[in-house]
């Protein structure tokens, strides 16, 4: 008997209850460890826990509990669903998938969004590496010395360069400023 049932049948005797699909997730949330990271992203070189791992993890836990997960795209959602198989009761999350025509990058998203739904519809212990990029605090932007900004000015006499480019891309000074 697993850890799993053996927790639910304590919790159960000495009469037979039904437990609730809130119950039953509770006892699987209290089986499941932290995801093992088995993947790299190439870009960031950081490591996460890709869809098979987190699959790998919660899936036998769910089923011991009577719980079955199902992952089906429905009118251009990406849905995690678990489903009681006793009650039928069903908790889901869902994304909407981008207007994207390549077939690779659509089934790319397909996987990161079940990757995500499912991580966030269990709450798991996971790193979002993928979004490292995003959580980090935006890079102060750089100077400009005396040379360098009259070469801008330049430029955008010439119409090479824009003043909102430069301001978008420079920390100017207020004397900077002044002069556009």
């Amino acid at each position: 008997m697993t850890t799993v049932k053996k927790q639910a049948a304590e919790q159960t005797a000495p009469e037979a209850v039904t437990l609730n699909i809130y119950q039953k997730l509770h006892l699987a949330k209290q089986s499941m460890g932290k995801v093992i990271k088995n993947a790299t992203n190439p870009h960031l070189k950081r490591n996460y826990a890709d869809i098979n791992s987190i699959i790998d993890t919660v899936e036998p836990i769910l089923l011991d509990c009577g719980l079955l997960l199902m992952q089906p795209i429905i009118d251009d959602k990406v849905y995690t669903i678990i489903i009681d198989i006793e009650t039928g009761d069903k908790i889901e999350s869902y994304l909407t998938l981008p207007a994207i025509t390549d077939v690779q990058r659509l089934g790319g998203a397909c996987t990161y969004f079940r990757r995500y739904t499912l991580v966030n519809l269990l709450s798991l212990q996971a790193v979002d590496d993928d979004g490292h990029e995003a959580s980090r605090a935006p890079k102060a932007k750089p100077s400009l010395d005396a040379e360098k900004f009259g070469k801008a000015l330049k430029a955008i006499e010439e119409g090479r360069y824009s003043i909102e480019e430069l301001k978008a891309t420079y920390n100017l000074s207020k004397e900077q400023e002044g002069q556009l």
